[in-house]
């Protein structure tokens, strides 16, 4: 069902509420990133919010707008929403978005135009290691050294492992590790860089 068009309303920003349970963060850095956006092409998406001025999606883009001190912000009022749509509607407009991918010939051509014409890459979120479309010359590689390498990198992470473990501590570790995990970090990695600070401290 496609619903009618929604008049754009404007909203002091000190009258728009987050919702408690948003389940997005917003760091420093990216808001900052979101109101270069708006400083260099305008306020070009409006605020989506619940009739008594509860943000339903925009929320960095308003943190964004308090951070230019801009007094006012386009929104839309959705007023025909459940409670029950609004709370599945302010996820799947984060996730939904995060589930395309890139068609990185396309991205680069598009880069690199930007590039060309001296625009800061900056504004639209990339950084320089984004946008490294050098290719790898694998031909520079020498299987035999890999081999080698890989091999020694494999023994050193199997010392590295065998280290003693009480019994009674299985069921914390798993608990930790699935933490992390969920959390989405490299696990590995964490728990090899802290056998080496150990190791450095004997």
């Amino acid at each position: 069902m496609v619903n009618q068009s929604r008049n754009i309303i404007v909203k002091q920003t000190t009258d728009l509420l987050p919702y408690i349970n948003n389940a997005r963060t917003h760091s420093d850095e990216q808001v900052s990133q979101i109101a270069a956006s708006i400083k260099e092409f305008g306020f070009t998406n409006p605020i989506l919010i619940t009739g008594d001025g509860s943000i339903i999606a925009g929320h960095g883009r308003v943190m964004a707008a308090k951070k230019l001190n801009l007094s006012e912000v386009p929104c839309i009022e959705l007023d025909h929403l459940s409670d029950t749509q609004r709370k599945a509607y302010i996820l799947a407009d984060n996730k939904l978005s995060l589930n395309a991918g890139w068609d990185y010939n396309l991205l680069k051509i598009e880069i690199e135009h930007l590039q060309e014409n001296q625009f800061d890459i900056e504004i639209i979120g990339f950084d320089s290691s984004e946008i490294n479309f050098n290719p790898i010359n694998y031909d520079i590689l020498n299987e035999a050294d890999v081999d080698e390498q890989l091999d020694a990198m494999a023994s050193g992470v199997k010392k590295a492992i065998q280290i003693e473990f009480d019994i009674d501590h299985y069921e914390e570790a798993q608990q930790v590790i699935k933490y992390w995990r969920g959390q989405g970090a490299d696990v590995g990695y964490m728990i090899l860089q802290h056998l080496k600070a150990e190791k450095s401290n004997l």
